[in-house]
Parts: structure tokens; sequence; C-alpha cells
């Protein structure tokens, strides 16, 4: 750890020093015990929304979990089997998940919306040899689904009465809390037992299983102590599910440091901010953006002469923050700027500075009143941010820190610090993490500065896909490098810049991952659709680029009584009649919207994020002759990107 330490810069070996020591920690299981001595008294777990509403101090988290195993140990759990986490974040799922592995198990998690299918596959693929689950109505969901039979017990996290005749052990929170009435049999821990499997999607539509060591999760910890301090008792909200893997460890870390964790959701988040007055929060661009919009909306409600004020003062803030950053080189275009650049903004920066002043005593106040006044920054993942929401909330004065990752990295790899959250970067990399650019198809390093395929390796790389070695070789080299499947580039300070995907993954802002190849595979079935390919990378819907089946196209248009017209493309053989219409006309659109969203929904697996929101019809296909297939006949997403960049852009737009 020392020689890390002078690796460090200044504000990260500060940080490390004040953060609570969790140095000869082997498994996140032997962290509550310690945080109890040192925060005993301080409150843990707050849900206000449940009822009754929930506070649970250090030193009752840790007796709870200690009670929860103790319970385990007693219905015969032994370290290494696996459990079955399928419930949603609230207090007693980290209970449970700490509970599981100081009995010495392996939680597979998942959240109750899931498709019943995928948690069946969860359950099955995963070897679990028990349940805990959300409620009654969630076992009762999975039970038509599941070999009760290889199953030894499920547990409920609710206190609910029980069915009197199950065809499988079931106890309720209470009645397996009261089996653990002794202290848990102590467990030997590694930081390279295997602590979790975090399912993600798969090429295949079904989820692989990512295994996350406790090494894995105890570097997120040291690697968020290094870029944050955050004081024990201090006010944290959580909103995001708990089995992604970014809200997870973000969790392990801020109760690490002893704060209080306070519970929300989307119905109660805004009165929740004022309530509460949490500094930190985590979540996904989408939420900002529906805070973002909140905002505006107020504006819009106020007369003409007030709506006129608070956009000229958002017009000079903007500027104002702008220079500001071109002064402080925080923008990947000014790292190498002249210093009369410097020295222009250093003066714009100066006259508008009062400006600004003026538009925060008026206006972006109370912008911070609304979000309680105490926040100290607010962490974006799970997809990229939107540059003017970022502005708007730099406005304001909350700082936003994006960073990157993924759940086979634990999830966090690189973030941008405090002190020098560079715009337009992902981040530097995280403490002992290594990051290599290179050629996409020969592997071999590039330059500092030039695009490729981003490798990762570190102490969060995961231990592999479980039972699937295919999957992990393909993954993680012989040397430890993880294949992020994303394109990138480093600048010679060291900030990762994601600048595309080489792998078909699309990130919602919400930070779902999308498995493209199956949805299309279902929208193909459409006798109307001959090629699709879906986009939607950092927005709020999938899109889909259409590439019709002209000839059923042409039959259904004449049935319809209209002539198919398709600009500047060879007509049909057949001698058509009747109205023209072209592809953007309502009555093709329409037909399209119904295609693409029945086979969508009757597609096995089928979520709510796999609907398809807007999409284009093209005139030309994806052919081997115009480069937008491979020799395989596979799309070459990024190059068929590229040519319709601007058709996508419209879309969304």
């Amino acid at each position: 750890m020392s020689a890390l330490r002078a690796t460090l810069h200044p504000e990260e070996q500060a940080n490390l020093s004040r953060a609570a020591d969790y140095s000869s920690v082997q498994a996140i299981p032997e962290i509550w015990p310690l945080a109890a001595q040192q925060f005993g008294h301080v409150v843990a777990l707050h849900d206000p929304h449940s009822s009754p509403p929930v506070k649970i101090t250090y030193a009752e988290l840790a007796q709870q979990i200690a009670q929860f195993a103790a319970a385990l140990q007693s219905l015969g759990v032994r370290p290494g089997e696996k459990i079955a986490l399928i419930a949603d974040n609230c207090p007693r799922w980290l209970v449970a998940d700490q509970g599981i592995m100081t009995a010495g198990g392996v939680d597979a998690v998942r959240g109750t919306q899931a498709d019943v299918r995928e948690l069946q596959f969860i359950i099955d693929h995963s070897d679990s040899i028990a349940l805990v689950v959300q409620d009654q109505a969630t076992l009762d969901q999975l039970a038509c689904h599941l070999d009760l039979a290889r199953l030894r017990f499920a547990i409920l996290l609710t206190d609910e009465a029980l069915p009197s005749e199950t065809p499988l052990k079931v106890l309720n929170f209470s009645e397996l809390m009261a089996l653990g009435d002794r202290a848990p049999m102590p467990v030997s821990f590694s930081r390279d037992d295997l602590a979790t499997l975090m399912f993600t999607s798969g090429t295949s539509g079904m989820p692989k299983g990512v295994m996350l060591s406790q090494g894995n999760l105890l570097s997120q910890i040291s690697g968020a102590c290094s870029v944050v301090t955050i004081r024990p008792s201090e006010k944290v909200m959580s909103i995001l599910p708990i089995w992604h893997a970014y809200e997870r460890s973000f969790e392990y870390f801020v109760l690490s440091q002893g704060c209080t964790q306070i519970y929300t959701n989307i119905r109660q988040i805004k009165k929740d901010l004022k309530t509460y007055q949490p500094k930190y929060m985590v979540a996904v661009p989408r939420l900002w953006e529906s805070i973002y919009e909140g905002v505006q909306k107020q504006f819009r409600e106020q007369p003409a002469s007030r709506q006129k004020l608070v956009r000229f003062f958002l017009k000079q803030s903007d500027r104002y923050i702008k220079a500001r950053r071109t002064l402080n080189r925080l923008n990947l275009d000014d790292l190498s700027q002249s210093p009369l650049k410097t020295l222009t903004a250093g003066l714009q920066a100066a006259v508008l500075w009062p400006l600004h002043q003026l538009g925060d005593r008026l206006v972006y106040r109370k912008v911070r009143e609304a979000m309680g006044g105490q926040v100290v920054f607010l962490v974006s993942g799970g997809g990229s941010i939107a540059d003017y929401l970022e502005d708007f909330y730099e406005i304001v004065g909350i700082p936003i820190l994006g960073g990157y990752g993924l759940t086979e990295t634990s999830p966090i790899t690189h973030v941008r610090r405090p002190w020098r959250n560079l715009r337009g970067a992902d981040g530097e990399a995280l403490p002992g993490t290594e990051t290599a650019v290179v050629h996409p198809e020969t592997h071999q390093p590039l330059p500092v500065g030039q695009q490729g395929l981003v490798l990762i390796r570190g102490p969060q790389v995961m231990q592999g896909y479980y039972k699937n070695p295919e999957a992990t070789h393909k993954a993680i080299s012989s040397t430890g490098w993880f294949d992020t499947g994303d394109l990138g580039k480093v600048t010679p300070a060291g900030d990762l810049i994601i600048t595309g995907r080489a792998k078909d993954t699309i990130v919602l802002t919400n930070g779902e991952n999308i498995e493209p190849q199956p949805i299309e595979n279902a929208c193909v079935r459409s006798p109307y659709v001959d090629q699709v390919m879906l986009v939607g990378q950092d927005q709020k819907t999938l899109g889909a680029l259409v590439v019709p089946n002209f000839e059923a196209l042409e039959q259904w248009a004449q049935e319809q009584g209209f002539k198919l017209e398709r600009p500047g493309q060879p007509g049909s053989e057949k001698p058509q009649s009747g109205k023209p219409i072209s592809l953007d006309c309502s009555p093709v659109q329409a037909l399209f919207r119904q295609e693409l969203n029945r086979e969508v929904k009757n597609r096995p697996g089928y979520r709510a994020d796999d609907r398809i929101g807007p999409f284009t019809l093209l005139d030309e296909p994806f052919t081997n002759e115009n480069g937008l297939l491979t020799q395989t006949l596979k799309i070459r997403r990024p190059v068929v990107t590229e040519k319709y960049r601007d058709r996508i852009d419209a879309m969304f737009n």
C-alpha cells in the first residue's frame, strides 16, 4: 500500500489518509464489525417509505448480518454454496446479501422486475441451493417455473404469514432471524474467494454470470476512498437498483465510511431531496435529466418577464463556466491551448463573474435548495451524460463526476476527480488500474491519443463468467487484460475517452444494457422487415434503422390502394396504380410501428426497455458490396452508424 501511495496525486493520498482503514480486511463481511466499533450509534440505513419506516444503526446492522448468517448456517448452508437473492433495494437486502457472504455463501442477485424466465435461468444456472426473495408474491411467481424439489428452502424479506402447506420449506424474515440465536461460525476469507454472481446481458438473450471476488469488491472501496472523502453521518441518497454493480459498489463504499443511507424512489425523489438534504447521490443520466426538465418546467411557468431574466442569466453563466473551464484547462480541447487563449478566457471569466454571482443569488440558489441545498457532488454512470446537462448543473453549482466501468470490472475503472473534472473525458484510472488501447483486430498497442480497443487490467477485473469458459477466454487474456468491447483513446495525462463501441451492447440512459441481436432477430420475423439494426447508445429508448422488404411492402400498398414510390430507386416490375406514397408517409410509418411493436413484445424475455421508440426506413439494404455487411454477412455496426449518423441524430432529436 505504501508503494502505491507514492504514485498517487496529493489529493488522493490525503483522501486515503482520512478514510476508514480496511487495509487488513480480506472480505466485505469483515467490514461490518469494524464499522460497528467506529460508528456504532450512527444511523446506517434509513427507509422512510417502508411501513413502518426503518432506521438501523451500524451496531444493529452488524448484529442483524451476523444473525442472518448464523440462521443460514443452522439451515446447513456451507461455504461456497450459491443462494439466489431476488429482491429490490431495501435495508433487508443488505442484511441478506452480507448475511449470505458472512456465512461463506455466494449470492446470485437480480431484481424482482426481471422476466420470470430470466430469473429461472439465473437460479438454475447459478446452481443455487436456496432462495431469498422480496416477498410471497415473488416466490409465487417463481414457483411455477422452478424445480422446487432441488431447493432446500426459501426466505422472504417480509414478515408475511405463510401458507400452511408449501412444497418447499419457507421462512419469513422474523422466523429466519429467530434461528440465528448464536454467533455465526467463523469463516476464513481470502480476497480470491468468489463473493457474488451478477448477471449481465448475453448475445444469446440469456444473461452471463459475472464472477466477482471479495478482492474485486474491496478494490472499489479503496479506489473510491482515493477519489473522495465522505465522513460519518453524512447523508447519501439511494435510488438505483441494488443488483446493478454501480449502486452496489457505491453502497459498500459509503457504508464502510459511516454514512447514513436514505432510500428513495422515483415518485418520492424530489420531495426526499428537500426533506433529507443528502450530500451525495449516484444515478444514471435519465434521473439528472428528469430533475433538469422539472426545473425547466418551473421556469416556463414564470411570468414572461421573469422567464426573460432567467434566460439572460443562464446565457451569461453558460459563457462564464465555459471560460472558467478553458482557464483551468478542464476541456479536452484546452489541454494544449496557447497562453493567449488562457489569458482571453481569464479576462472573459472575470468580466462575467459578477453576472454569474447575481444569477446565483436570484436563480441558481433556489435550484440547489430544491435539491436539499447540501449536495457536494453527484455521480453519473451507466452511460454518457449529455453536455447540456453537465453545463446546467455546473451553472447552478452542483458538480457531477462522471466515470467509466462495466459489471465485469466491479464496475468502476476510471472516474473524473473533483480537483480535475475534465469535461469530455471519462476520467483517470483508479489506483492500481492499467489501461491499454490496442488495434481492434491485431491487438497491437497503439500510440497515445490514437483510437482503438480499450483493455483494462487491475484488481477490479472479474474472475470470469460462471460456467462459461469460452466467453471467459474471449474476454480475458492469459496476461489478465479484460477486453471491454469499447473503443477509446487515452490522453498524454492518462484520461480515458470512450469514443464508441466495438461490441454490440447498447447502454440506455437508465443504465440498462441491451443486446440488440435477439431483438433484431425478432423484428425480421415481420414479413415487411428485411433488415434492421438497433441504435440508441446513451438515449432514453432504443431506435432502429429498418430496411423494408420492398416486395411485401409494394404488395401491401397495392392492397391499400396506394402506389409506393422510391425516389432514385428502380420501381416494381409489376404495373402499379393508386395514390403515390413514400416511405415517410403516415400509412407506411403506422404499418412499421405496428409490426415492430408486435414482434418485439412477442419475443421471449421481453422487457419494457426492449421497446423500439423512433425508427427510420432506409431505401438501401445492407450489403457486402456497399461495405455495410462483413464477408460473413454480419452488419458492420460502426460503419452503418457512421453512414447514417445524421438520420440517427434526427431520430432522437
